[in-house]
């Protein structure tokens, strides 16, 4: 029997700039989710992109006085290297300017929508936001500035190509408001049925050469145009798996399972995304998982404020599963959280080198010189309690699961005071404290790979050794 497929994919950045801590936050969530099914047997496949045909990366190249095509081969792979920097292995990592394996599954899409009659071509004036790459409504702006990138949009006037948004308002409604397309947390969902409630609108899909710089994925039939860089980037979830040029590989991996996202692109995945599939007639996907935002000190990252959090330089100084710990467990998996270094710091201590560290290192100390029966890892699974919260993307809840079993063995260690037992008390007791320890590595493994690979090898056989300790503690 085929094994149960699982196929999810994070948001395809924009890559006009290095990554930050928001892209880590997400990447690591998805490479969790990810590793959690493949640790329960399923066929599981992750995967990204770059978002490369924005007017927004044009700009920056041109700011960087570099040629578009060497500073997006540069941003491309300084992405691509991110994930593997975090641990996440991706599976496929789709280019928006791949000409071979994108574009042509593009205009297949466009050319599906057209023949149900959902395109059209009309004149239109209206302000557009190049940072968020869209238009906005006088009542979308605050003091006449996009609320996110505390930019006044410019106003813009030419004839493009519309898309009939209108057309599939009640099917959204029905098909969000059933879970057919569940988008989680149900706070997210409300919040898209109340958009779709006002009325949805038809939306611009492409835009002249002239404004588009040239650049982008061009109209099937139509030289003076490139399509609008959503229904671009939004497609590169199917060329990743084969849309347009692999029906072999298109047809066993999708519809997706989840998309993951974050809140702010929420309206292009739950309403564009989901009309433009059924516009083509192509399944929809399953799921979406919106993570919310990570502030610093209770205040939005700003470099004017100087609380801004490098992902790069966390990792550097304090390893990268440390800061796998801090995303997963300290910043709620389908909320906002903060991060700042005094609380990151304080959670390695308690968490990492006071939790796990040291519970390793005693369980280590008090097994020396005391042979035990090797555990038969192939019967280990994760424990009920964080399958159960990872399965309903409550990461931090899994992890919180965990940190108690830590606790737990600690006060074990402690009121039966096993470094004075003797004989078969302490085999026994030394048993049960292997067997927890065993444990909790496993459930660790979507979250803490690399820890988890050696607590698995410290405890593995039936000699226990003292390692070095996981999480040195900090000298301040």
């Amino acid at each position: 029997m085929a094994k149960k497929k699982y196929y999810l994919t994070t948001a395809i950045p924009y890559v006009n700039a290095k990554p930050h801590i928001g892209h880590a936050l997400e990447y690591v969530i998805s490479d969790a989710i990810y590793r959690y099914h493949k640790l329960v047997g399923h066929d599981t496949r992750l995967v990204s992109g770059a978002d490369e045909n924005a007017l927004k990366n044009v700009i920056a190249a041109e700011n960087a006085g570099m040629k578009p095509a060497k500073f997006l081969d540069k941003y491309s792979k300084i992405y691509s290297d991110f994930y593997k920097l975090l641990e996440v292995n991706l599976d496929e990592f789709r280019r928006g300017t791949d000409q071979e394996k994108h574009w042509p599954g593009v205009q297949k899409l466009w050319k599906l929508a057209n023949e149900s009659g959902d395109i059209y071509k009309k004149k239109y004036k209206g302000l557009y936001c190049l940072g968020c790459a869209s238009f906005k409504k006088e009542k979308d702006l605050v003091d006449g500035k996009c609320p996110d990138h505390d930019k006044k949009p410019e106003l813009v006037e030419e004839e493009n190509y519309f898309f009939k948004l209108s057309k599939y308002q009640q099917k959204l409604e029905e098909l969000i408001r059933s879970d057919r397309y569940k988008i989680c947390p149900e706070k997210r969902k409300n919040e898209v049925l109340s958009f779709i409630k006002q009325g949805l609108e038809d939306f611009s899909i492409s835009r002249s050469n002239e404004r588009a710089r040239n650049i982008g994925v061009p109209i099937p039939g139509d030289d003076s145009q490139k399509m609008y860089v959503w229904f671009d980037a939004l497609t590169i979830y199917m060329t990743s798996s084969g849309w347009g040029f692999d029906k072999t590989l298109w047809e066993k991996w999708w519809p997706a399972d989840l998309h993951i996202i974050g809140k702010d692109i929420i309206r292009f995945h739950a309403v564009y995304w989901p009309a433009m599939l059924l516009s083509a007639k192509l399944p929809l996907p399953k799921g979406l998982l919106v993570h919310g935002f990570i502030s610093s000190g209770g205040r939005k990252m700003s470099k004017s404020i100087g609380n801004v959090i490098d992902p790069y330089e966390v990792i550097n100084k304090y390893g990268v599963e440390a800061f796998r710990y801090f995303l997963l467990s300290q910043i709620p998996t389908q909320d906002d959280g903060d991060f700042t270094i005094k609380r990151f710091e304080q959670t390695y201590s308690s968490g990492l080198a006071n939790g796990l560290g040291n519970l390793t290192a005693r369980i280590a100390g008090l097994s020396q010189n005391t042979n035990h029966k090797a555990l038969n890892i192939k019967k280990q699974s994760l424990s009920k309690e964080v399958a159960e919260a990872i399965e309903s993307f409550e990461l931090d809840k899994a992890m919180s699961f965990i940190w108690n079993d830590i606790r737990k063995a600690d006060v074990f260690i402690n009121k039966r005071a096993v470094w004075n037992l003797e004989g078969e008390q302490k085999k026994a007791a030394i048993a049960n404290l292997i067997k927890r320890i065993r444990q909790i590595a496993y459930d660790i493994k979507p979250f803490l790979p690399e820890t988890s690979e050696k607590i698995g090898k410290q405890f593995g056989g039936t000699k226990v050794k003292s390692e070095k300790p996981l999480f040195p503690r900090l000298n301040n």
